[in-house]
Order: C-alpha cells, then structure tokens, then sequence
C-alpha cells in the first residue's frame, strides 16, 4: 500500500515545535533586554536650546555649587530649573567679559537674552522623568538623608551636555533603599560629586564608611520603605 507522506514528514512536528518555543524565548529575552530602562534610557541626550548647558564648564571648571540653580533641590520633590532671570544674572550683555566678548560664546548664548527680552521661558528639554504611574522622586528627602546627585546623575559636573546615567528603574531603586549604607555620605559632601565618586569606590573596595557618614545613616529613623505604595499611586 502506497504511503501518503514520506516518513522523514514523521519530524516536522519536533521541529515546528522546537522551533516555536526557540522563537518565543528569543521574543522574551528579547524584549527583557530591548524594553528596559537600563538600554534605552541609560544614554538618553536629548537635543537643547543652545546646545545645553554645560555642566562640564559652570559645574567642574567655574566651580559652581548644584544649589544655584537647583535653588529649591533641599527643600522640594522637584530639582527646579533655574528661571530665565538666573541664567540672565550671568549672561547679560552688561556682564559679559573676555569670555562673553567672544562671537562664537555670544551667539550660542544669545538665545538667553532673546527669551529674558521676551520675558519668555527657556524650552529646555527634560532628561529625567519617572513614569506617570509613581510619585514625583522627593529630592529633598533624599539630599536630607545623606544622598548625593552622584548616585542619580553620576558625574554631571564632568558633562558638556546632560544625559541618562542611571537606569531609575524599580529595582535599580530598591537595590539602594535594601542597603542604603552603601551611598549615605557626609551632608556637607552632597554636590562634591569627584569626592562622592572616590568614596563610594573606595567602599565597594573595602574602605569603612566615615563616621560622618555613619552618623547620617544612624540619624534615619527607620530603614527607607520598599512597599509599593512609597513610590506607586
């Protein structure tokens, strides 16, 4: 009797099969990797008015304290931007010296006497923004516990335009509220980010933590919260 399919047809099924389930692996790990905070927000620059501003120069070279412009960092959730009138203290045609007087620095500033003259905002682009579905980060909170902009930001003072240095994901957040020990640092050293950097490497290698720095971590009073309504509506 004649045979409808040849029997090498017999394995067909193992093969769709293993295939299948090799092609939804991929499809899971896949989107595990692509569709995390760690890949596509982690090196996020988003264009900005003038170019940025550059953290490298004002911050590392001019020696600039975080708090100048973030004047409400201490003391709000939000790390504010700086209105237009602070950026203009600096940067105004009657204060521009042998660094101002350059064409090339004047034009790229210029858009901040343009929006001061219209009485205007600055459109500058966020960089870092947690989803719509959990509470604002509490800046304060954190800076009055002992953490630095370092842990967030990285070195930002080294940065001509901001970025994305951190992934603030969920388990990138309770990875330090579960051993907060490992970022509290002295208050007085909050926006010293070169000294916060060497710090907190010289932990990971072994360094005992400060007694400052322990006297922080002693004040909390009570380990920060890993329940899901801390952070979540």
């Amino acid at each position: 009797m004649s045979v409808l399919f040849p029997k090498w047809t017999n394995v067909l099924p193992t093969v769709f099969a293993v295939g299948a389930l090799g092609g939804a692996v991929a499809a899971i790990g896949g989107f595990w990797y692509y569709a995390t905070p760690k890949f596509w927000r982690v090196g996020y620059m988003p264009t900005q008015p003038g170019g940025g501003f550059n953290h490298q120069l004002h911050v590392g070279k001019l020696g600039m304290d975080c708090r100048y412009c973030h004047t409400k960092v201490e003391k709000s959730y939000e790390a504010n931007i700086p209105n237009v009138s602070t950026c203009y203290g600096c940067h105004s045609d009657g204060k521009l010296s042998k660094l101002t007087e350059d064409p090339v620095h004047k034009e790229k500033t210029e858009f901040i006497r343009t929006a001061y003259a219209q009485d205007a905002s600055i459109p500058w682009r966020r960089v870092h923004k947690v989803p719509d579905y959990v509470h604002n980060f509490p800046h304060h909170v954190h800076i009055n516990a002992g953490i630095s902009c370092y842990s967030c930001h990285g070195r930002i003072d080294t940065m001509p335009v901001v970025f994305h240095a951190e992934s603030l994901s969920m388990s990138w957040c309770l990875d330090c509220h579960r051993a907060p020990e490992d970022k509290v640092i002295p208050k007085d050293k909050i926006t010293n980010l070169a000294w916060v950097q060497n710090e907190l490497k010289e932990r990971k290698a072994g360094k005992a933590m400060s007694v400052e720095a322990q006297q922080v971590l002693d004040a909390l009073q009570k380990a920060p919260p890993e329940n899901c309504g801390a952070c979540h509506y």
